[in-house]
C-alpha cells in the first residue's frame, strides 16, 4: 500500500527557511503546498500556494502540518494558531527567547494533543550520526571526556553576521542561538546533562550579546565536556561542522575534523581515516533533510520524535543553566 504524501505549510521565508524548503521538495512521503510570509515574493519562491497571513492559510488548506521557521518571538502564538486546528508541527530552534514560552509551547502541544518536534538538525549532521555508531560499536571504548570547538569568521568587524544581521539585537546570542545545538548533541550522544558551569564573553562592542562561550558540563553517567565556541576564525574553509570536535574514551580517540571526516586514534598511536565525508549536499550533512524526513518518518509510523517538544526542553534547561552560571559566576545543578 503506497504511504500517504503528506501536505505542509511553512510559516517564514527568510534566510534559514531556504534550506527547509530545499529539503522539503526531496523529503519522501510529504510536499509543501503552501507558504506564508510577510513578504508575499518570498512565500511564492517557497511553495505553489503563497499568503502573508498565517490564520488565513491554516483557515484555507488542508494541511497535514506546519513547519514553523519564523523569527523566535513568533513561535507561541503560532504553535497556537496550528494546535487549535490540531495540526502537527516542527518548529526550528531557538524555541522561544526564554523557558517560560518554551514550557508553555510544550504545554499548548500536550493539552491540545497535537505532535511537536523542534527543528534541530546539529545532531542529524552525517557526521555525528556516524560517531553515534562509532561510540556504541566500542570504537574509543568507555567514554571519558568530549570537546566540541566551534569556530566561524563571521563575528568581527563593523558589520557582523551579515547573513543574519538581527543577530547583533539579540540580547542573548552566542549560546542561545548557536551552542544550544553542541548541548542537544551531546545529549544524544552521551544522554542528559546535570551540572554545568560557563564562561561568556563579548568581544565585538556592536553587538548586544555574547560572541564568546566556554562551557563545562556534566553528565548523568559523570562523563564530563568542554562546549567552546567563538565567531572570529576559521578551521577549515565553509566547515560543515562549524569547526570540530574530539571524543576520548580508555579505548581510543574520535576527531570529527572541520571537513566532516572523522579520525580514529588507538591507544597505541596509530591513526586512520575512519569515515570520509562525502554529504557535500544541502545544509551541514545534509542535516535538515535528515531532521525532517524523521519528522515525517515519525508522523507516518507514529513512532516518537527525537527531538519532542518535551524532551528537548531538557536541552533549554541546560542553556539556562549556563546562563544562569556565567551570573553568579559558580556552577549550577540541573
Amino acid at each position: 500500500m503506497a504511504t500517504k504524501i503528506l501536505r505542509g505549510g511553512i510559516v517564514g521565508c527568510g534566510f534559514f527557511a531556504q534550506f527547509h524548503t530545499e529539503a522539503w521538495r526531496r523529503v519522501r512521503g510529504a510536499e509543501l503546498v503552501a507558504a506564508c510570509d510577510v513578504d508575499l515574493a518570498r512565500a511564492n519562491a517557497a511553495a505553489p500556494m503563497a499568503y502573508t497571513n498565517l490564520e488565513k492559510m491554516l483557515d484555507i488548506e488542508p494541511l497535514d502540518f506546519l513547519d514553523i521557521a519564523a523569527r523566535p518571538e513568533l513561535h507561541l502564538e503560532m504553535v497556537h494558531a496550528a494546535a487549535r486546528r490540531r495540526i502537527p508541527v516542527i518548529c526550528q530552534k531557538p524555541m522561544a527567547p526564554n523557558y517560560a514560552e518554551c514550557l508553555e509551547i510544550a504545554e499548548v502541544a500536550k493539552t491540545l494533543g497535537i505532535r511537536l518536534m523542534i527543528h534541530e538538525n546539529w545532531r542529524w549532521q552525517a557526521w555525528y550520526r556516524q560517531v553515534h555508531s562509532m561510540i556504541e560499536k566500542g570504537f574509543i571504548g568507555q567514554p571519558l571526556t568530549y570537546h566540541f570547538r566551534t569556530r566561524r569568521k563571521d563575528g568581527l568587524g563593523p558589520e557582523p553576521y551579515s547573513a543574519q544581521p538581527y543577530f547583533r539585537n539579540y540580547k542573548r546570542l552566542l549560546l542561545y542561538e548557536t551552542l544550544i545545538h553542541h548541548i542537544d548533541t551531546a545529549r544524544f550522544l552521551f544522554g542528559d546533562i546535570t551540572r554545568v558551569y560557563a564562561e561568556l564573553r563579548r568581544n565585538n562592542p556592536l553587538i548586544e550579546g555574547e560572541d564568546q562561550v566556554l562551557m563545562l558540563t556534566r553528565h548523568a553517567s559523570h562523563l564530563c565536556g568542554v562546549i567552546d565556541g567563538h565567531r572570529f576564525l576559521d578551521l577549515a574553509p565553509n566547515s560543515g561542522p562549524l569547526g570540530d570536535a574530539v571524543f576520548e574514551g580508555d579505548g581510543g580517540i574520535l576527531w570529527v575534523s572541520g571537513t566532516g571526516d572523522i579520525f580514529r586514534r588507538t591507544p597505541s598511536g596509530d591513526e586512520h581515516l575512519a569515515w570520509k565525508n562525502t554529504v557535500l549536499n544541502g545544509y551541514r550533512g545534509d542535516s535538515v533533510y535528515a531532521t525532517q524526513q524523521h519528522f515525517i518518518d515519525c508522523l507516518h509510523s507514529g513512532e516518537e520524535f527525537e527531538s519532542d517538544a518535551r524532551n528537548y526542553l531538557k536541552s533549554v534547561a541546560v542553556m539556562e543553566a549556563g546562563y544562569r552560571s556565567a551570573e553568579i559566576g559558580a556552577a549550577v545543578t540541573l
